[in-house]
C-alpha cells in the first residue's frame, strides 16, 4: 500500500482541523465597536411544560433584569403540574408578567412551536428575547447586553447559554459537545454565514419573525424552534451576536446522558434541512477530524512516528491554545484539563449518532 498518498490525505484532513480551530477563535478578536447604546423595551419569551420547580428556582433572576422596560411572557403548555400556580404567585408581585395558556388541540397537539408563536403574538414589544426555564442569566445586565446588539439593520441576536458545571462524566461529555457547537455557530455567524443558534438565549424582533412566516415550514418537526428559524430567517446583515461575559445564561441538564443522546440524534435529523452550504461546513468537521485520527492513527504503524508524532502535537497545540482562550472567555471551567479525552469522546459521540441514525429513525420522524 502506497503510505505516501495517505500520508498526504492525512495532512490534508489536519490542516483542514487547524483551520476550523483558528475560525473559532475569530469572535475573541473583534475590536470593540463604539456605539448609541438603546435600551429597547424588550419581551423574555418563556415556554414551560410541566416547570414548576425550574420556574421557582429560576425566575427571580429574570424579573429582577437592570433593564428600564420589559414584560415576561410565560407560555403554560397544558402543563400537568402546579406550573401555572407558581406563574399566578410570581405575577401577584410582579405586574410584568404575562400568562399564555395552551391548552392541545387536535391539529397542533402538545407542540411547542405553535405555543410558541401564541406567546410570540401575545408579545407587547417588538424586540423579543429567548430563554428556557431551566436557564438562569448569569448577570442582572443580560437582557440590556442582547438587546444593545439590535440594530436598524440587525434583527437577529445570537446568545451564548453555558452549562453548569457538575463535575461529573456525562456532565463533561455534555459541556464540551455544547461547547464546540456554540464556538461553530458564533463564529461562522461573525463570517456571515449563520445557521445555528441555542434557544436558551437568542434574540429576534416580530417582524423577523412574520417575514420568515414564523415556523410554518417545519411546524411538524418537534425541535428546531431556533436551529430552522436561524436557516429561514437568518442572513449575514440581519444577524448579530453577543459574547459578552454579562449577555450569557446557564443552565441545569434536566436530563440523562441517554435522553440528551436521543435529543442530538433528532437534532442531526434537522440537518437535513438546512442549506446545502451549512451542511457541508458542519459535515467537513465531522470528517476531518475522524480522518486525522484514523488516518494517523495508522500512520503510526506504517510511517516515520517522529512525522506523524509532529503533526499530532501541532493540532493538540493549536487546540489547546484555541479552546484556552475560548473556554476563559465564554466561562467554560476545566474542559482544557481534559482536552484530548474530551475530543475523543466528541468524535465517538458523533459516529454513535451517525451509525444510530442508520439503523433507525428518532422516535419524533418516524
Amino acid at each position: 500500500m502506497n503510505f505516501s498518498g495517505v500520508f498526504y490525505i492525512f495532512v490534508v484532513f489536519t490542516t483542514i482541523q487547524i483551520i476550523y480551530y483558528l475560525i473559532f477563535t475569530s469572535v475573541f478578536f473583534l475590536k470593540k465597536r463604539t456605539k448609541k447604546q438603546t435600551a429597547f423595551p424588550v419581551s423574555v419569551i418563556i415556554f414551560a411544560k410541566n416547570n414548576a420547580e425550574n420556574l421557582s428556582n429560576f425566575l427571580p433572576s429574570i424579573l429582577s433584569q437592570n433593564h428600564p422596560t420589559f414584560e415576561v411572557v410565560l407560555i403554560d403548555n397544558n402543563s400537568s403540574d402546579n406550573t401555572e400556580e407558581i406563574i399566578n404567585l410570581f405575577a401577584l408581585t410582579n405586574s410584568n408578567i404575562k400568562l399564555v395558556s395552551v391548552e392541545n388541540n387536535e391539529a397542533f397537539w402538545g407542540s411547542k412551536k405553535y405555543a410558541l408563536t401564541l406567546g410570540i403574538k401575545a408579545a407587547k414589544y417588538e424586540h423579543l428575547v429567548f430563554i428556557e426555564p431551566n436557564c438562569k442569566p448569569i448577570s442582572e445586565n443580560w437582557l440590556s447586553k442582547m438587546s444593545q446588539e439590535f440594530s436598524k439593520e440587525k434583527s437577529i441576536v445570537l446568545g451564548y447559554s453555558t452549562i453548569i458545571n457538575e463535575k461529573n462524566t456525562s456532565n463533561f461529555l455534555i459541556r464540551f459537545y455544547h461547547f464546540i457547537a456554540a464556538l461553530q455557530y458564533l463564529n461562522f455567524a461573525n463570517l456571515g454565514i449563520p445557521f445555528m443558534a441555542d434557544g436558551k438565549n437568542l434574540a429576534y424582533t416580530k417582524s423577523e419573525f412574520y417575514r420568515a412566516k414564523g415556523f410554518i415550514n417545519h411546524m411538524k418537526q418537534e425541535l428546531g424552534e431556533d436551529n430552522l428559524f436561524i436557516q429561514d430567517a437568518a442572513n449575514k446583515t440581519n444577524t448579530a451576536f453577543c459574547i459578552q461575559k454579562n449577555s450569557f445564561t446557564e443552565s441545569v441538564i434536566s436530563q440523562t446522558f441517554f435522553h440528551w443522546f436521543l435529543n442530538q440524534r433528532e437534532k442531526v435529523f434537522l440537518e437535513k434541512r438546512y442549506q446545502p452550504k451549512h451542511r457541508f461546513l458542519i459535515g467537513l468537521f465531522s470528517i476531518s477530524k475522524f480522518f486525522f485520527y484514523t488516518l494517523g492513527i495508522l500512520l503510526l504503524f506504517f510511517y516515520p512516528t517522529l512525522t506523524i508524532v509532529i503533526f499530532f502535537g501541532i493540532y493538540f497545540l493549536v487546540q489547546y491554545i484555541v479552546i484556552g482562550i475560548a473556554s476563559k472567555r465564554m466561562e467554560e471551567k476545566n474542559l482544557i484539563l481534559f482536552l484530548p479525552l474530551l475530543d475523543i469522546s466528541f468524535l465517538l459521540i458523533q459516529i454513535s449518532i451517525f451509525i444510530a441514525n442508520l439503523k433507525s429513525k428518532p422516535t419524533h420522524w418516524k
